[in-house]
């Protein structure tokens, strides 16, 4: 039966997800928690577990309340990271306790409190339309956002693809805001390139080293070739890309012999002047260069992680920003900074911007978040569903 008129509360129902020890791949419970609160309101929900041979099942959860265009969806993950040495935790990091205005948990801030915050302005938007809003509310929630990220939003996506199932603007509840809330909404993110190197020598003794090749000098020399690209200046909405290295690997227990091989990794954050094919060439060129000038030889395995993207500012980051103005005060910046998401999939079917809570404690000991802060979310999306739907 549909019970729309029941209030969702957005901090209990963080506490009850927060209590799910929803690690990365196990779900914990989260999804039925979440499931149970969105059919109370007539959504239709489907479990979508995904999974493939080298990596384990992921439950996922997507969820819509009407039938009709346009649909406007929340995204986000109910999995998190492991909480890391528990002795240094000042609470039980899923007992999902408040002290001094502050709910401490693993998940506060990255994301249960948004998923919570979605779900109440949901409620709160049926309820106010008497149950009949001019189009749809779906939620796609993974569990696979923390892991590998093969398994959860990516499919989900393909799936509704297949089952004609279209979203046709999104807001991911990533914590997007540094210090405050109303800060800051993500409308792209930067693109992730890594590079595994191996520098191929001959081993030897190293008091004959004419009989060798030694690997590691061509390693340096293709790592400064690679530290000197200067890969572009940055744009209006992107910071300037950039590389860095992550490890250096020789793996060689002896003083008196010259290795076969060494080896690099690197990682390079990108922005719309490049695309991760256009990257990979650059590389190899550099490489190659190097490489004959040295009569060296090398292997390059290249891991194409994900493409920048933009959602141009217009009607609908407008009002988002509206909203965040009316309930925090702030008029938020429009970013790009920061590592990736799963809005990089989402990109790719319809604009997505992301807002949330504030980020400084995620992944962190007695990451928290403000219980004010949780409720001031949940009139923002109430705010932006209401600008969506007309009023």
């Amino acid at each position: 039966m549909m019970s729309y008129l029941d209030d969702i509360d957005e901090v209990t129902l963080t506490q009850d997800l927060i209590r799910c020890p929803s690690v990365t791949p196990k779900d914990a419970g989260a999804l039925d928690v979440l499931q149970a609160a969105l059919e109370k309101l007539g959504f239709k929900c489907q479990r979508l577990v995904f999974s493939d041979e080298n990596t384990p099942d992921v439950d996922n959860l997507y969820a819509r309340y009407g039938t009709e265009a346009p649909n406007f969806c929340f995204a986000g993950h109910t999995d998190v990271v492991p909480p890391g040495e528990l002795s240094e935790w000042s609470v039980d990091p899923f007992g999902s306790i408040i002290k001094d205005g502050m709910l401490i948990g693993r998940g506060a801030a990255d994301m249960k409190a948004a998923i919570a915050c979605f779900a109440a302005a949901a409620q709160r938007v049926i309820k106010a339309k008497d149950g009949k809003i001019p189009g749809s509310i779906s939620f796609l929630i993974t569990g696979d956002e923390e892991g590998p990220a093969i398994n959860g939003t990516r499919k989900v996506l393909e799936w509704m693809a297949e089952n004609g199932e279209r979203i046709d603007h999104c807001i991911v509840g990533e914590p997007t805001n540094p210090n405050q809330l109303g800060e800051m909404v993500k409308i792209g993110r930067r693109g992730s390139f890594t590079g595994y190197l191996t520098a191929l020598g001959t081993e030897g003794h190293v008091a004959y080293p004419h009989l060798a090749d030694n690997p590691i000098p061509h390693l340096v020399a293709m790592m400064s070739a690679l530290d000197h690209l200067v890969l572009d200046q940055g744009s209006e909405h992107f910071q300037a890309s950039n590389l860095e290295f992550t490890t250096i690997d020789v793996g060689n227990p002896a003083t008196n012999v010259i290795p076969q091989s060494a080896k690099t990794t690197f990682n390079i954050r990108f922005n719309t002047h490049h695309s991760l094919d256009g990257l990979d060439r650059l590389i190899r060129e550099t490489l190659d260069k190097v490489a004959e000038e040295r009569g060296a030889k090398y292997h390059l395995d290249a891991q194409k992680n994900s493409e920048p993207f933009l959602t141009e500012e217009g009607d609908f980051s407008h009002l988002i920003a509206a909203s965040i103005e009316k309930h925090s005060g702030q008029k938020p910046v429009m970013s790009t900074t920061g590592g990736t998401s799963d809005a990089r999939f989402i990109k790719n079917y319809c604009p997505v911007a992301e807002f949330g809570l504030i980020s400084q404690t995620m992944h962190k000991i007695d990451e928290q978040v403000a219980v004010a802060d949780i409720n001031a979310l949940a009139n923002i999306y109430e705010s932006v569903l209401d600008g969506y739907f007309g009023d």
